[in-house]
């Protein structure tokens, strides 16, 4: 099982690809596809020291860069990095791809590349929140801001697949993000949504708010990529907030410096737990083959856990189960049609 790395995606790239990719290799024997230009990655892997059988690199002579149009890798680079690297996983020579690079481009080439689970119309991103009660996942986080009715049902089938497996939960509770609990409030689309997701069958409680993010009252969280990715880009930056704040309090006082010396296990603990670099990526669901979406400014920890994260969902088959589950949905909703 190998997996194909976007080594030329991201702000730090490609050091921090090569560097993750070498980290993986040492700490869980994972094979990757270094792609991207050859010379420049050759020269970090010797600088690196690792000469290990488990990196292999495959020459991409072009990047998408951001200011390529999200469809750079299909129509005018189609030697990139990016579009390499999903050729990899459509011939099956890689199990899974992950990117920290343009994000358009990323989910572009892997929805006309690789390709869509059938019956799936909208591939989704999701990712994973710390909670009080353990984690929570929310998706869409960025791949349909303008996502439909039907849409959300495919969020939630895909979501309740992904945290079965990830989180251990046998029927994942899931929540559809509104202004209310009530099934009343929200917009006309919330309301819709409601509707059609108390018939799928899945352990549907209601509506949630933003406060259950973090709660632990739910396992999975539908809500349109809009919505979604404003949520995760709130909580990044409050979570580089509230480290920046406890730094300067710190430093204010002997006592809190001390204090901190005394708790700084603690600390560590705490900060460990809002690190999105501990989760590596967000996995784009709905597309045949494993495929993690990185931040951008992504470090090697991030890219190894990433990676990490790509070989396992390939090993637990999860895109073939999300295949399973979309085909019985629609398989239901024929039957309620002809009743």
């Amino acid at each position: 099982m190998r997996i194909a790395v976007d080594a030329m995606g991201g702000d730090y790239a490609p050091t921090v690809n090569v560097d993750g990719a070498v980290a993986a290799a040492r700490e869980f024997g994972i094979q990757t596809l270094l792609v991207g230009r050859s010379r420049e990655l050759s020269r970090l892997l010797a600088d690196a020291g690792y000469t290990g059988p488990d990196i292999e690199i495959v020459d991409a002579a072009e990047v998408v860069t951001m200011h390529d149009p999200g469809t750079a890798a299909i129509r005018r680079k189609r030697n990139s990095s990016i579009r390499v690297a999903a050729n990899l996983v459509r011939e099956g020579r890689a199990a899974g791809l992950v990117s920290a690079g343009h994000t358009g481009a990323a989910m572009v080439a892997a929805k006309l590349v690789i390709g869509t689970i059938e019956g799936v119309d909208r591939p989704a991103l999701a990712a994973v929140f710390p909670n009080l009660k353990g984690h929570s996942l929310l998706l869409d986080v960025g791949a349909n801001p303008d996502a439909k009715a039907a849409h959300f049902k495919e969020f939630a089938v895909m979501g309740s697949i992904y945290a079965g497996l990830v989180f251990g939960k046998k029927s994942p509770a899931i929540g559809l993000m509104s202004i209310g609990e009530e099934d009343t409030k929200g917009s006309d689309l919330t309301k819709e949504v409601f509707k059609t997701l108390k018939e799928t069958g899945l352990n549907f409680i209601g509506n949630v708010e933003g406060r259950d993010v973090f709660n632990g009252r739910v396992d999975v969280i539908v809500t349109d990529g809009f919505t979604g990715n404003v949520i995760i880009k709130v909580c990044e930056a409050l979570a580089e907030m509230v480290e920046q704040l406890l730094r300067e309090e710190i430093k204010k006082t002997l006592k809190a410096s001390v204090g901190f010396l005394l708790s700084r296990s603690a600390f560590r603990s705490f900060k460990s737990r809002l690190d999105y670099s501990e989760y590596g990526g967000a996995p784009l669901l709905g597309v045949k083959g494993c495929v993690i979406i990185c931040h951008g400014r992504s470090s090697a920890k991030a890219v190894k856990n990433a990676i990490r994260l790509a070989a396992e969902f390939a090993r637990r088959g999860l895109a073939e189960k999300i295949r399973g589950s979309v085909a019985d949905l629609h398989a239901h909703e024929a039957l309620v049609q002809k009743a």
